[in-house]
């Protein structure tokens, strides 16, 4: 099947026993039993596996062309269990600009287990791969990046990765952020990575009013790895999450189409604009990257970052001039969302940690909705007046 039509069909059959085209919420906690031993279906309790998350775990497999998924109940959480993967002295080869929460959760967190964090100078496949050390377990990586949307060869920097040998004598795992993109624009399983993680709260999810991730693996023994955490660590979404999330995949496809058409108009406009200093958008031909886009996408999210003339105090004006456009925390919904890293998505990050990857006060991230893109701009017009 084409892809519209795994989103709408993987996962989401009509119901057996009622004929409900929708999965029924399976609002229960445990399931019963018909002896010791003998389970009177498929599930037994609702933290091991429930109805409701075993088809979106179905469903998220299927958009991602991969094996398995496993469901969480963030996407934080989802990366938790890939880092759970992790011995203490063991190192991470990461790429410069990563969400801070993940920062946080690699400098903060996981240092405490004797976990290294070696950060690459840049993106090119060639210092990724000069990054490496002997004790390298895991590569991550995001591309597009949050929040300045660098992009790297994903099967390049796999090929590379896979021909490296640590001194366990196996290969660095390549993980991939695939939250950006989502599953409609981007499989970084079809291009050599070995863990796919998504925060479901933003372009899976679709409507801002759902907490989840999720992982997608090809191989069986890491599946049954992260399984066994999911389980034994019990962060997993609950029922109506589950159900939300199908909703917003089934409509992903279109959304996705609409963000992209409506990035496009609304970055052209920022980079024409007098009190704007600098765009970033991969779908700008001088963009460094951007061949990329047509290499490993099928298309381009609606984010799309740039710094204004003048520093905290002109965004903070800028901020208060709009109407429309709301300033908040998150991406992918239905409404436009703006937001300054410096301060929120990014802010576990010291000030000079911040220089060195480019994020400044003056930047701006914009997660562009499905409104009509002229009236998201007369906005923004309206608010540039400000300053």
């Amino acid at each position: 099947m084409r892809f519209s039509t795994i989103a709408v069909h993987a996962g989401q059959r009509p119901d057996p026993h009622t004929g409900a085209v929708c999965v029924p919420v399976a609002l229960t906690s445990t399931f019963a039993m018909d002896g010791i031993g003998k389970l009177r279906g498929e599930f037994e309790y609702a933290r091991s596996d429930n109805p409701s998350r075993h088809a979106l775990e179905i469903s998220i497999a299927a958009i991602e062309f991969g094996k398995y998924a496993l469901a969480f109940a963030s996407g934080q959480a989802s990366s938790t269990a890939v880092l759970d993967l992790l011995q203490p002295g063991d190192e991470i080869v990461t790429t410069p600009n990563v969400y801070g929460g993940t920062y946080r959760l690699f400098h903060y967190v996981y240092n405490k287990y004797n976990i290294k964090i070696n950060v690459a100078a840049n993106t090119s496949p060639e210092t990724i791969n000069k990054t490496l050390t002997e004790k390298t377990v895991l590569v991550w990586g995001e591309t597009p990046s949050n929040p300045l949307l660098d992009l790297f060869d994903i099967a390049e920097v796999a090929e590379r990765v896979h021909n490296f040998r640590n001194k366990k004598g196996t290969q660095p795992l390549l993980v991939i952020d695939n939250t950006f993109p989502s599953p409609a624009f981007q499989n970084p399983l079809l291009l050599g990575a070995d863990i796919v993680t998504h925060s479901c709260t933003k372009y899976i999810g679709g409507h801002s009013d759902v907490i989840a991730g999720a992982i997608v693996v090809n191989d069986d023994r890491l599946y049954e790895k992260l399984k066994f955490y999911q389980n034994a660590a019990g962060a997993v979404p609950e029922p109506l999450s589950c159900f939300l999330l199908q909703r917003g995949i089934r409509t992903l496809p279109l959304r996705m189409k609409k963000h992209e058409e409506n990035v496009y108009k609304v970055a052209e406009f920022l980079r024409n604009n007098i009190a704007v200093e600098q765009v970033f958008f991969p779908g700008f031909t001088d963009f460094p990257q951007h061949e990329l886009v047509a290499k490993q996408m099928r298309g381009l999210p609606g984010m799309v970052s740039f710094k204004i003339h003048g520093g905290i105090d002109n965004v903070k004006k800028f901020f208060a001039g709009l109407k429309l456009i709301i300033l908040a925390e998150s991406l992918g919904g239905p409404e436009t969302l703006i937001c300054h890293p410096a301060t929120m998505t990014h802010a576990a990050l010291p000030k000079s940690e911040q220089a060195k990857i480019g994020i400044t006060d003056n930047l701006i991230r914009l997660s562009v909705g499905l409104e009509d893109p002229e009236d998201l701009i007369e906005d923004l017009q309206e608010a540039f007046n400000t300053i």
